[in-house]
């Protein structure tokens, strides 16, 4: 395999807007994906997949919400949400991998890794964020936990 490809994957393709996020809806779309990806390694290239994680990392961090909530579990930080959640993307994505590898009865091996990334702490980004996460809240709510854990909220305009 001399050329490499580049198959980014949104979080949104591993759950589609009619679904609920379920793992075995995640598994289905993923296999999917598999499929797919294992065609472009059928001739010289070798594909290289990164995948994005906003409606899972949104899942994780109610998780940890509700586990606090009920259960005064610790609550999880962003960074440990977002590595968890490529895990287990990249776990899903890995496994439907090696199925479609088998059933194509082809010889290429899989690896997932975990990747970290050091973001400028004065990036202007950080004035105006747009990307939302987690759950909603009623404006008194947000008003008190901005002030109490310095977050920002937005109005979600769906």
């Amino acid at each position: 395999m001399s050329r490499k490809v580049v198959v980014a994957l949104g979080g949104n393709a591993l759950i589609r807007g009619d679904q609920t996020g379920t793992i075995k809806e995640q598994s289905e779309n993923a296999r999917r994906a598999a499929r797919r990806i294992l065609e472009l390694a059928r001739g010289d290239s070798l594909p290289v997949v990164t995948h994005g994680n906003g409606p899972q990392v949104g899942a994780i961090l109610l998780r940890s919400e509700a586990g606090y909530d009920e259960y005064r579990i610790p609550k999880m930080p962003l960074d440990v949400c977002v590595a968890d959640s490529q895990g287990g993307i990249g776990y899903m994505l890995e496994r439907e991998l090696r199925n479609a590898i088998v059933e194509a009865g082809a010889k290429l091996e899989v690896a997932t890794a975990v990747t970290q990334v050091e973001v400028d702490p004065e990036d202007e980004a950080f004035a105006e964020p747009t990307k939302p996460v987690g759950r909603h809240f009623i404006k008194e709510e947000a008003d008190l936990l901005a002030k109490s854990n310095d977050w920002i909220f937005k109005r979600d305009p769906r």
